[in-house]
C-alpha cells in the first residue's frame, strides 16, 4: 500500500496506553459491542485499517477529546472466541493527523485524517546512527529490575535498532501522555532519546507524567 492509496476516513480506537508504531505489531482483545461492530465493518474494506489514538487526559466532567496524531494499523490476523470476542493483530502502516471527527450513525468513532508529513513511515526500516547499544541495554536492565519485568536479553541484544526501540516504546509501562510523545517522535533517534529520558527519570524515582511537560 502506498501513501496515496490510504483512505481519507478511518475508524479510530481510542485506547489509553496502547501504542502502535509503523512496521510494528500490536495484539488487541476486542469485546465491547461498538468495537466488535468496528471490526466487522473494517473487514469489509479493502484497506482493513484501524487508527489507534490516545484519548487526551482531561479533568473529570469535561468532554473527552483525542490527541491529533495517531497510527493506523492494518488488520493482519484475527480469531474469534466461542463467546464472540476477537483476538486481533494490527500491523502498523503509518501515522496520521486527525482533521475532524465524522458525524454519523456508527457506534464507534470515525475521523477524517491526513497522512501528510509521515511519508517515512511507509519507507524502509530506520536505523539509529547514534545508538550506543551497550549503554542503553545497561540502563534498560536496571529499569527492568526496578519494575520487576523480565525479557529475553539475548533477543534484545541481537534485535535491529528499529525493532528494539519501537518494541520497548510500545511495551514499557509509561503513561498515555508519554506514549504519545514516543509516537510523535519524528525519527528513530528522537524516539530513542525520548525513551532514554523516560527510563532515566523513572530510575530517579520521578513520576512519568512529569517528564515531558
Amino acid at each position: 500500500m502506498r501513501q496515496v492509496d490510504l483512505p481519507s476516513t478511518i475508524p479510530v480506537f481510542p485506547l489509553p496506553g496502547a501504542l502502535l508504531l509503523p512496521r510494528s505489531r500490536l495484539p488487541l482483545h476486542i469485546f465491547e459491542p461498538r468495537y466488535l461492530a468496528m471490526l466487522d465493518d473494517t473487514l469489509k474494506t479493502s484497506h482493513r485499517l484501524i487508527g489507534m489514538v490516545q484519548p487526551r487526559d482531561v479533568p473529570e466532567g469535561q468532554e473527552k477529546r483525542l490527541h491529533s496524531i495517531g497510527c493506523a494499523g492494518r488488520l493482519t490476523a484475527f480469531s474469534e472466541t466461542e463467546d464472540g470476542r476477537y483476538m486481533i493483530t494490527l500491523s502498523g502502516v503509518s501515522r496520521f493527523r486527525i482533521q475532524r471527527e465524522v458525524e454519523g450513525f456508527t457506534p464507534y468513532t470515525r475521523c477524517d485524517v491526513t497522512w501528510d508529513g509521515f511519508s517515512r513511515d511507509m519507507g524502509p526500516t530506520e536505523y539509529d546512527s547514534g545508538f550506543e547499544r551497550a549503554h542503553f541495554l545497561d540502563l534498560l536492565r536496571r529499569f527492568f529490575e526496578e519494575q520487576e519485568l523480565s525479557t529475553d536479553w539475548d533477543s534484545l541484544s541481537e534485535a535491529e535498532d528499529e525493532l528494539l526501540i519501537n518494541s520497548l516504546s510500545m511495551l514499557c509501562p509509561f503513561d498515555a501522555e508519554d506514549k504519545q510523545a514516543l509516537l510523535e517522535a519524528p525519527s528513530l533517534s528522537t524516539r530513542r532519546e525520548t525513551l532514554v529520558t523516560l527510563i532515566e527519570f523513572a530510575l530517579r524515582g520521578g513520576r512519568n507524567e512529569d517528564v515531558l511537560q
